[in-house]
């Protein structure tokens, strides 16, 4: 499916130059001189290279045909993570390097898209916030308001944000996917 480059979001999959990338940065670009261009950085499947390229805003460019099927992500098992597919219960294993920094927002029981490409899985998508525990941060410092500045808190799957400084260690947030941003306090 052709899309405009200007429409191309972080964690497309792009069939470009006959080899599939993800999109791990997008940026549009408008420089003080001349012309708007859209800044891509993305990673071949295949091998996880990385390239940075350049598109015009109405440039054509191959978004990758996926699918995606229900899978529960299961357990870790070294550098393999294990899901199960929710309609045959048969199970799969992506590598760390399949998955990338989509696996600090994955916590056992968690239901996310496996995208398929020609019946291979390529990547997951993951729902749009997560619940994660805080394990490590500073302490809470008194009089701080939302408006202060943040610190960063280590997260029970190993990612790092930041957090406001009201937060304490034990609690649980609520964690943008696509961001990596915090959102507010889990109910």
């Amino acid at each position: 499916m052709k899309i405009k480059a200007i429409q191309i979001r972080k964690g497309n999959v792009l069939d470009y130059q006959g080899d599939l990338y993800r999109v791990a940065e997008m940026e549009h670009v408008t420089p003080g001189k001349g012309q708007a261009l859209v800044q891509v950085t993305m990673k071949r499947l295949r091998d996880g290279v990385k390239i940075d390229n350049r598109f015009r805003p109405d440039e054509a460019v191959e978004k990758a045909a996926l699918f995606t099927r229900n899978y529960q992500y299961l357990y870790q098992d070294g550098d393999d993570y294990i899901f199960m597919d929710q309609e045959t219960y048969e199970q799969i294993h992506l590598s760390i390097d399949l998955l990338g920094d989509d696996a600090y927002y994955l916590l056992p029981s968690t239901v996310v898209q496996l995208l398929m490409y020609e019946n291979s899985p390529v990547g997951v998508e993951l729902p749009g916030v997560v619940e994660l525990k805080v394990v490590e941060t500073d302490p809470n410092l008194k009089g701080a308001t939302v408006s202060s500045s943040y610190k960063p808190a280590k997260l029970e799957t190993g990612l790092t944000i930041q957090i406001p400084p009201f937060i304490e260690a034990g609690e649980v947030i609520r964690v943008d996917t696509s961001s990596g941003r915090y959102l507010e306090r889990a109910k």
